[in-house]
């Protein structure tokens, strides 16, 4: 749930990242307008695990801060930027594709980093800047990391503006996948029976009222209510006890070096252990972190990290993507899983992520979890 800054159709990012024929007012509607409210800025200033780290991040490694030149792409607020002056940075170019950026520009001087900070409202790909930066700080990422793609844009960036021995902030970013219980699988197939309960009555009510069989409709009627209960990831934040077997690395990215082809598609074939007693194994949970390492030539003095693991007091705005099993399958301490994991942006709308199929070594899962 980055701040936003990204490429829209007529742009070669566009083009590059998915969005191949994105109308460019559709693309604010869907995305960038939300970020231009500061609601949704304080829902993300108060998450504290995201503060923290970045401001940790910052201010533990001044020496790659004090008097570089900094790049923040989607700035949102401008807090990250407000940190990279405080830092010591000579200059910072705050880039925000809403007028978020008018805030943030009043922010920025009433902290008194006018004459370091500016301001500058557009997509990256659209801004020409003077020169190249020492370091990128952003924060990107969207839900279990990828969601909202605006990944492509910091791509971007990179290839654009940052010299040749600058750093990325975040560095390095990993997704995780674990089995998880949950009485999520028990409401939603609820809320499906209740659905189709709810359809029963409908034909019933509709054939003797006004003497018209709709029951051929049954069908497609159950497909979409399965799709929008059952087949529809959610969000949720977990509890450390929920998590049933050992968690497995499913993508590992270097900020560095990846590229948008890189993210476009994920896939993994991966192993967990099941760590509970006898219970059922409800779905799988998927979540990210990210590092701030530096680069091998120009190490960070302190890494940093910041996870969205399930946490028992430490929840973040991200939480972790549930993806359910219809229906749930008792399992055993000490039994394996062999899960293979797909994962693809939605042909539809870019912005958002499809898994489709999961062998999860206990038979077949087929279904299309959007989020």
């Amino acid at each position: 749930m980055g701040s936003s800054a990204n490429g829209v159709a007529g742009d070669p990012a566009a083009t590059s990242s998915g969005g191949r024929g994105v109308d460019k007012g559709v693309d604010f509607a869907n995305y960038f307008c939300t970020y231009s409210f500061l609601y949704h800025q304080k829902e993300m200033l108060c998450d504290r695990v995201r503060m923290n780290a970045y401001y940790n991040a910052v201010f533990d490694n001044k020496d790659h801060f004090y008097g570089k030149t900094v790049l923040d792409v989607g700035t949102g607020s401008g807090i990250l930027a407000i940190w990279a002056g405080q830092a010591g940075a000579r200059k910072v170019y705050a880039v925000e594709a809403t007028k978020m950026a008018e805030h943030a520009r009043e922010l920025v001087k009433a902290n008194k980093l006018q004459n370091v900070v500016e301001v500058i409202e557009g997509s990256i790909e659209d801004v020409n800047l003077p020169e190249k930066v020492d370091v990128i700080i952003s924060e990107w990422m969207g839900y279990f990391l990828l969601r909202e793609s605006m990944f492509d844009s910091v791509i971007f960036a990179r290839d654009h503006w940052l010299k040749p021995t600058g750093v990325m902030y975040p560095s390095n970013a990993r997704m995780w996948l674990a089995p998880i219980r949950s009485r999520l699988a028990d409401q939603k197939m609820n809320d499906y029976e209740g659905s189709m309960g709810g359809w029963r009555s409908f034909l019933d009510e509709t054939r003797t009222y006004y003497g018209v069989d709709m029951s051929v409709l049954s069908k497609p009627f159950s497909e979409e209510q399965k799709k929008y209960y059952l087949q529809t990831s959610l969000w949720n934040n977990l509890h450390p006890n929920q998590v049933i077997g050992t968690a497995a690395i499913i993508k590992e990215i270097d900020c560095l070096t990846v590229t948008v082809n890189d993210i476009l598609n994920v896939r993994a074939s991966i192993s967990s252990t099941i760590t509970a007693e006898e219970t059922r194994l409800c779905g799988f949970a998927g979540w990210f972190d990210v590092h701030f390492r530096g680069s091998k030539e120009n190490p960070a003095q302190q890494e940093i990290e910041l996870t969205t693991a399930p946490s028992e007091n430490h929840g973040t705005h991200w939480g972790q993507q549930v993806f359910l099993l219809h229906p749930p399958i008792c399992v055993g301490e000490r039994d394996n899983l062999d899960i293979n994991f797909s994962m693809a942006r939605s042909k539809e709308n870019h912005r958002l992520m499809e898994t489709v199929n999961m062998d999860k070594g206990y038979g077949w899962f087929s279904g299309l979890h959007q989020f």
